[in-house]
């Protein structure tokens, strides 16, 4: 889980540093919603829910939101995806790829409906939704790419299907 937590906070910050040279306003890469899918298919329960955790204060920190709501996010997202993961298969990294993309366009829409809720100024959500297609492909194309990287990190060991032993 370290290694995972080390490997967010370096790729948040090179994710800042690409941003701003692309000169995209609207649109990120979501890394973090790409580490907390691979940790909601690989990970045991209690690892990768703290593991969300810490990915997602690591967010709210880089990103000057309001604190809690992408630390709730990261958590809520690593359960809804390890529910998801129950119904569908997710080994190829073609399949990584679309099933983070999935996770993105729910962490943003809930970030925009959670913000919208609860703040007064929220930030403009036709900016967000105009950026959040280009913010989807994005996501996508890093979750193919780190997908080989993450599958390397992880102790080789696949979660246990049902009513098997190992």
């Amino acid at each position: 889980m370290l290694i995972t937590c080390a490997l967010a906070l370096l790729l948040l910050s090179l994710e800042a540093v690409i941003v701003k040279k692309l000169g995209l306003s609207v649109a990120r890469i979501d890394v973090t919603v790409a580490i907390i899918a691979f940790l909601a298919l690989r990970a045991n329960t209690l690892e990768g829910a703290a593991g969300s955790f810490v990915i997602g204060y690591l967010l709210d920190l880089l990103s000057g939101r309001y604190t809690g709501l992408y630390t709730f996010l990261g958590v809520f997202l690593f359960v809804l995806g390890r529910m998801v993961a129950s119904l569908v298969d997710v080994r190829s990294g073609l399949m990584f790829a679309l099933y983070a993309m999935g996770g993105d366009v729910v962490h943003v829409l809930l970030a925009v409906l959670l913000s919208w809720i609860t703040a007064k100024e929220a930030v403009g959500g036709a900016a967000i939704f105009s950026g959040l297609p280009l913010q989807v492909l994005l996501t996508g194309a890093a979750a193919l790419v780190l997908h080989p990287l993450l599958r390397r990190l992880d102790r080789g060991s696949e979660r246990p299907q049902l009513g098997t032993l190992r």
